[in-house]
């Protein structure tokens, strides 16, 4: 594969993964309240989550889709009750920082499971496979995944530092209180276009 092909995906790849969404969302609050490591798991999880996706889209699951009707819909209210319930733990926090290792961030798990039910990592697989993938071509499609991997983790661990940096100036509940709430509507918000787009 040449590199004019190579840098379009990688590009491509970038624009998808570090743009605002879900995960990202999850990622930046991961990294205001717990240590960075812990976020960094969720990270990890999320991204070989959506390189899972990514790839079976790639092999034809999204064709699986446009033939079963029903298993869209059912994808798209599970995204929305799983994205509801995350916005309902950010708006029950109390808004107190955990010291050391307390508290339960979001773990590999729940970002592995994320990403399968984000509108925004079925959409970001399908738009470029159909964009750089030739047909079923194995050779391109693992290539391209081979690129999303570090440039998804990068991105998503780039919304937790982000996060981190901001801890310094959230040492007042009452104001992670408020991004908690933020965040949570962003969330909910993101609902919103999943069922009725």
């Amino acid at each position: 594969m040449s590199l004019s092909m190579i840098l379009p995906m990688s590009a491509f790849a970038l624009a998808a993964s570090i743009s605002p969404g879900p995960v990202n969302l999850v990622c930046l609050s991961c990294g205001t309240r717990y240590p960075i490591a812990r976020g960094l798991v969720f990270v990890t999880g999320a991204t070989l989550g959506f390189i899972a996706l990514f790839v079976a889209v790639g092999l034809g699951l999204y064709s699986v889709l446009a033939l079963m009707p029903g298993l869209d819909v059912a994808l798209r209210w599970g995204g929305v009750a799983f994205l509801l319930y995350l916005s309902f733990r950010l708006v029950r926090d109390d808004g107190r920082l955990p010291e050391g290792e307390r508290g339960t961030a979001p773990g590999f798990m729940t970002g592995a499971l994320m990403q399968w039910l984000n509108p925004k990592a079925w959409l970001a697989s399908a738009a470029g496979i159909g964009a750089y993938v030739s047909g079923h071509d194995l050779g391109q499609l693992t290539v391209f995944a081979a690129l999303y991997l570090p440039i998804c983790w990068l991105s998503l661990g780039s919304w937790v530092y982000a996060g981190a940096f901001l801890r310094q100036y959230l040492d007042r509940p009452a104001l992670l209180t408020t991004i908690n709430r933020v965040l949570a509507a962003l969330l909910a918000a993101s609902c919103a276009y999943l069922l009725f787009d």
